[in-house]
């Protein structure tokens, strides 16, 4: 597997550049292409006097002209971004971004616009001290390429949850290393399908294996606990950015993130209340979501309006070239309480999605002119997922006709079988093993929607589960597991049971191949799917 490392910077390069940032201040002259560096005013003798950017670079929301790029400061400064067709800078375009401050615990994002297509394209995030103009933090750089607009292969990569049931980074196991193994096959992007963050899972500093060795984890105050103030949310997120393996692959693949239950607490949904779990002093989910959702919106590359998070929106969707389209759907925003899940006819109780979430899903599927429609969905369709004794956790509720949140979901198949939408896939995580389904109305109790398939990874860096039983609904038949039926749950990354999935569409024929893999990159499945003509 050759690894194709864009950002190949000796030590002596890096400081080469990071010197000459240091030694002059840059030109705030917008209409320059190409940096422009005078002496510096006075000497700088320390770094601390110099903001820093402690987590890296990070980009996301790629679509076709445009992508978001975040980082952080460690104090209130002006995000600046540099960015090229070459490597060593030339012909540079500088756009001034937003302020970091306190209020965003001094994270910052921008828009880049209007971007060459199917375009290699480096960049290097400065943040210029708010109170010592003159001075400016050394760069750290990234990278992307641009969407094609025909005739070049896409290959991205997808997966779900991430330090979670305890195991988090390992330096003897080599960090969080199944994200290098992913950035070395050079994605264009990576679909994060949620549970982001285990808000829920501390991670304490060891473990103690089955054959008696011990499994050590970096641990800092904000993960020792369950999150329940904001800074405890943002903490388990810089968490995971004091892993080497996450910091080199946010730098190089563009980030399409969703978030599902983990990210807040286990199994949430609006108005509950954690009665019986007494780790929790804020019994309010709603509190803690609130909460939960800001820290994952400051911490994540996601665009939103005016750089006004109160006007983010995690169901969205991108358009990569005439190849591919990607929804991007929020299943816990809008959900009804878990239930039996059993209710004969719709109402509020038996939203999932939400009325207003699957009219546009509607509308940006019918609307779409991409040969390939991907679906992310942080929950699989048709695996029963529990919450409880009586109550269920997604959209399956066991064998027989649609009832419950499935009413929800048959609407939108009967609608994607009537408006003949063709070569719709759908991608998920959330039960920590890899799984192939072929959805076949010939085999379901609900008959009235085209066939279908749905690929499952995961985890990231978790404890691996499952695998978990399937129900007849919508005829999903198992074609692939990673696992075996009796694996003893909370398998250790150390096991290797660890999976990701690839998706490669070619440019000349539009055969999506859909792969899943392992830890060490090696393909346990793999199909090839032509496209409906």
């Amino acid at each position: 597997m050759e690894s194709h490392h864009p950002l190949k910077l000796n030590r002596r390069q890096f400081l080469l550049r990071s010197a000459i940032t240091a030694g002059g201040i840059i030109s705030t002259n917008l209409v320059s292409k190409s940096p422009v560096f005078a002496q510096a005013p006075a000497i700088i003798t320390s770094d601390k006097m110099r903001p820093a950017i402690p987590y890296g670079v990070a980009s996301g929301d790629i679509s076709n002209d445009s992508i978001v790029i975040w980082s952080r400061s460690d104090r209130p400064a002006k995000m600046i971004v540099e960015y090229s067709t070459s490597e060593s800078f030339r012909n540079v375009q500088r756009v001034v971004g937003p302020n970091a401050l306190k209020n965003s615990d001094f994270t910052a994002r921008l828009y880049l616009k209007n971007l060459p297509p199917d375009q290699k394209l480096f960049y290097r995030v400065i943040f210029q001290d708010l109170d010592y103009q003159g001075t400016y933090s050394a760069p750290f750089y990234g990278t992307f390429r641009t969407p094609p607009k025909y005739g070049r292969d896409i290959f991205f990569v997808w997966g779900g949850d991430t330090a979670g049931q305890g195991w988090g980074i390992n330096p003897d196991f080599g960090g969080m290393k199944i994200y290098e193994t992913m950035r070395q096959l050079n994605p264009d992007f990576f679909i994060h399908s949620g549970d982001n963050i285990y808000a829920d899972g501390p991670i304490q500093s060891e473990v103690i294996l089955d054959d008696g060795t011990i499994w050590r984890n970096i641990t800092t105050p904000e993960k020792s606990k369950v999150a329940e103030t904001l800074t405890e949310f943002r903490g388990n997120y810089i968490y995971n950015l004091l892993d080497e393996n996450i910091k080199r692959f946010n730098a190089e693949v563009p980030i399409l993130a969703q978030w599902d239950d983990h990210e807040t607490t286990n199994n949430w949904y609006p108005g509950e209340f954690l009665l019986n779990d007494n780790r929790y002093t804020v019994k309010d989910v709603n509190l803690l979501a609130q909460r939960a959702r800001q820290a994952f919106l400051e911490y994540l590359p996601i665009g939103y309006p005016t750089n006004n998070p109160e006007q983010a929106r995690i169901y969205r969707s991108f358009n990569y070239g005439p190849l591919l389209d990607i929804f991007m759907l929020d299943e816990r925003t809008y959900r009804g309480p878990n239930t039996p899940n059993r209710q004969p006819v719709p109402s509020k109780e038996t939203e999932f999605l939400s009325r207003k979430q699957l009219q546009w899903l509607k509308r940006q599927l019918l609307s779409s002119k991409a040969t390939w429609k991907v679906i992310a969905s942080d929950m699989p369709l048709g695996l029963i997922i529990r919450d409880g004794s009586t109550d269920f956790e997604a959209w399956a509720n066991g064998d027989g006709p649609a009832l419950g949140r499935e009413l929800e979901l048959a609407d939108l198949l009967r609608f994607i079988k009537n408006k003949n939408i063709q070569n719709v896939v759908w991608l998920t995580a959330d039960v920590h093993y890899a799984a192939a389904h072929y959805y076949n109305p010939a085999k379901a109790q609900f008959t009235d929607f085209k066939p279908f398939w749905e690929f499952v990874a995961g985890p990231l860096n978790s404890g691996t589960f499952g695998p978990n039983q399937l129900e007849n609904t919508f005829g999903p038949q198992l074609v692939f597991q990673s696992l075996p039926p009796g694996t003893k749950a909370n398998r250790p990354p150390s096991e290797g049971l660890q999976f990701f999935g690839g998706v490669k569409i070619d440019g000349n024929t539009k055969v999506m191949t859909v792969t899943l893999r392992n830890l060490a990159g090696e393909i346990v499945y793999s199909l090839d799917l032509p496209p409906e003509k």
